[in-house]
């Protein structure tokens, strides 16, 4: 008989999943076409125009995601990554395994949070808001991450072995791990080597 692998993959948002930190931007984010973030309204100007940032795309064809400065909120290529391969092997019939996927945040402004999901896209072009459809497994709060992961085990049934989670800030995987969560350090954002490492602890790859 098939045995199915429970697997909870959880992801801390700022500076894991995107940059910069909500508490970094100016004021809340808003949708900035291309032609306006990249200067060329600027009659014949002579500067060059903005290199557009990798992990910028949104689901509006033509426009990126930015703060009131205009400063590009993107998303780190490993996370875009991961995120698209959980699609991939959910619907992927000869995988055997039940992937779930959750965010543990502690994020200053769980509104900007939200208003982001909906925007910014994994490699894929699915909506991150979409790769986290179970919304009951989005814990935002200013609780310690231990709190969150004691409430995702309470939904999912899932024991905290058989979770991965993803965070930039080292106190955060210390006390994470303490429950047998398997822990990634991502302190520059989360890179491909990060997700190979976490399929290659769970016997994926």
């Amino acid at each position: 008989n098939n045995t199915t692998i429970n697997m909870l993959v959880v992801f801390d948002l700022d500076y894991t999943i995107w940059q910069p930190e909500m508490y970094q931007i100016e004021g809340p984010p808003k949708l900035v076409s291309i032609d306006e973030f990249q200067g060329k309204q600027k009659r014949k100007s002579k500067t060059q125009p903005k290199q557009l940032p990798l992990g910028s795309t949104t689901i509006h064809a033509g426009k990126i995601a930015t703060d009131r400065r205009g400063t590009p909120i993107t998303v780190f290529d490993g996370a875009s990554h991961a995120l698209s391969e959980i699609n991939r092997m959910k619907k992927d019939k000869n995988t055997e395994m039940d992937l779930r996927v959750a965010i543990s945040s502690r994020t200053d402004e769980p509104s900007w949070a939200y208003q982001l999901m909906k925007w910014l896209v994994a490699d894929d072009g699915m909506p991150l808001s979409k790769c986290f459809h179970e919304e009951n497994l989005i814990e935002i709060s200013y609780q310690d991450k231990t709190r969150h992961f004691e409430s995702l085990n309470r939904k999912t049934g899932i024991p905290f072995e058989e979770m991965a989670f993803f965070d930039n800030e080292f106190w955060n995987v210390q006390s994470v791990s303490q429950l047998g969560v398997k822990c990634y350090h991502t302190p520059n954002g989360m890179t491909k080597e990060d997700w190979n490492a976490c399929l290659e602890e769970f016997g994926i790859m």
